[in-house]
């Protein structure tokens, strides 16, 4: 299964704590970068991607959001299970 990358600005990010959360419960193994400890993901969200707040969820290159969305988490669950 496919690896999401979860940006985020650490612990205190309530955004970031939900979103991290609904992946583990819907089964969606995820790898969380902290964009505090690394300089170059932050350029890449900002840069790449435009973004500006967190977190950032990248299931690929074409599908990516910002922001706690249970129904973008929902579609994924869907997408990725069906494709297994």
């Amino acid at each position: 299964m496919r690896t999401i990358t979860v940006y985020t600005t650490g612990p205190a990010c309530m955004q970031c704590r939900l979103t991290k959360t609904a992946l583990a419960t819907a089964g969606l193994g995820f790898e969380e970068i902290d964009v505090r400890q690394a300089p170059a993901a932050l350029v890449y969200i900002q840069n790449e991607l435009g973004y500006s707040q967190a977190p950032v969820v990248v299931v690929d290159d074409e599908d990516h959001w910002c922001g706690f969305q249970p129904d973008q988490i929902r579609r994924v669950t869907t997408l990725l299970t069906r494709h297994a």
